[in-house]
Order: structure tokens, then sequence, then C-alpha cells
């Protein structure tokens, strides 16, 4: 067992590689993870390096697990060492540590997944993981929902208490967008800046945390707000948590929601 292995926080990714496979967010090769680390792996010797277009910027010398492009995230927990990258961050490049035994590069949302850590540490110096899932009721909800952040943030705060109380900061919308680019990175760093979650149109979510449980469980609670909606939306005069609600609920557990968003 290395090192890396041995991190309580390496079993706690590789379980939720696992998980998300499990509720089928991540069908064939889908959905991808991330996890910042510090660099203490000083021992191990570069084994090939990748460019970085958009560049590592305040990332420069951290060290990133991220699971590898073209694998299934149900084999991480069965071969870590064939579907994980351990990359340390450079100026335009990345070395690869440990990882793709078999071969391959790391996720092709590479770019998303580097912005979006720049973005939330500047937010949260805690913040450790990012991962991307195509949760179902999530997706469903792009395509018949507004596309707008403050009327879907509203909608799914209204479905059940615990969506204000897990990401009072709200939800990101991104239109649909060619996917694997540094456009669609960008454009979810940006959303990244102010709230935890970002809802690719038509694609997936990405999710952020202080570690791999947290960004799933902000994952698992919006998709079961989105499901509630869709089973109850075809419904006459459906009962929700009114604004007045969520106003008492913030303040009953000392909640500061998006300012404006109410």
């Amino acid at each position: 067992m290395t090192d890396l292995e041995a991190l309580p926080l390496f079993g706690e990714f590789c379980r939720a590689a696992s998980e998300i496979y499990r509720r089928g967010w991540a069908e064939r090769n889908g959905g991808n993870l991330s996890m910042l680390l510090e660099d203490g792996f000083g021992g191990l010797k570069p084994l090939r390096s990748f460019p970085i277009a958009s560049g590592a910027g305040a990332l420069e010398g951290k060290c990133l697990l991220i699971t590898g492009g073209g694998k299934y995230l149900k084999n991480v927990e069965r071969d870590p060492e064939d579907a994980l990258a351990l990359l340390r961050l450079g100026k335009n490049c990345a070395e690869l540590l440990w990882g793709l035994k078999n071969g391959g590069r790391p996720s092709s949302e590479l770019s998303a997944h580097l912005q979006s850590h720049a973005a939330r540490l500047e937010a949260d110096p805690k913040h450790r993981t990012v991962l991307h899932a195509h949760a179902t009721h999530l997706v469903a909800l792009t395509s018949v929902h507004e596309l707008d952040d403050r009327a879907l943030t509203k909608t799914l705060w209204s479905m059940c208490t615990e969506c204000l109380l897990f990401f009072p900061d709200g939800v990101g919308v991104l239109p649909w967008m060619p996917c694997g680019t540094d456009e669609i990175g960008a454009a979810t760093a940006e959303k990244m800046r102010s709230c935890r979650l970002v809802l690719w149109a038509s694609h997936g979510a990405f999710a952020a945390g202080t570690g791999p449980d947290d960004a799933l469980g902000l994952l698992e609670v919006a998709d079961k707000a989105a499901e509630l909606y869709i089973m109850t939306s075809g419904f006459p005069s459906p009962a929700r948590i009114g604004e007045e609600q969520l106003r008492r609920l913030a303040d009953a557990m000392g909640l500061s929601p998006r300012e404006g968003w109410l």
C-alpha cells in the first residue's frame, strides 16, 4: 500500500466513486471526481506529464487526485491504480506521480476541475473536492424548468427542508455547452465563486465540498429535491415550502440565504 492509499480520504474518495455509479449517475465512463492534496509525495518520481491548457494558476505546486479519462467509476475501488491519477500541478503541465498504470490520461474535464478548485479555494480555504455526475433528476429538471439560477434554486428550496440547510448559497445553472472544453470549465468556475453546486443543462452537475462525502451529500440532497418536484409538479396546487416559511427556517438555523433570492 502506498502512502496515498493509506490516507483516510483516499478510501472515502473511492467509495464515493462507487456510490455515484450505484446510483446510476455514471453510466459507462460518465462522471469524474478530483481531490486536492498537500504535496507530501516527494518520494514519487514523475512517470510522465500532461499539458494544462488553462494553466494551474493558484493551484501550482499542489497535488490532485483525479479519475482517468475513459475510466469507469465502478472500477475505482477494485483497481484504483488503473482508474485514478495523482498529479503534481506545475505552471502549464501536470506530472503523473501515481496511477493510470495501464495507460490513459486524466479526465477530459480536468480543466473544469482545476478552475472550479481555484474558485472554491478563494471562497473556502477548507475546500478539497469537486465531483461531476449525471444526477438523473437534476438533469431531468433542466429539461422542464427555466434555466435561471434564482428561479431553479427557489424551486429546489421549496421542495424539502434540507435544501436551504445544505445549499443556502443556491445553485448555478449553465445552458447546454460542449463538455470537456475550457469554455465550460471557465463558466462553471465563475458560478462556483458564489455557490457549491452547478448544473449543466441536459448533462449533469458539478458539486464541491470539503471532502468526497460532503460533495456527494450535497448532490444527493439536490437530486432528491429535483425528484420530488418531478413527482409532484403535475398535481393541482401542490403544497410546497413558501418564502415566509423559508425565512423562518433560515432564522431558526442562523442561515444567510443568497442575498436577494428570498
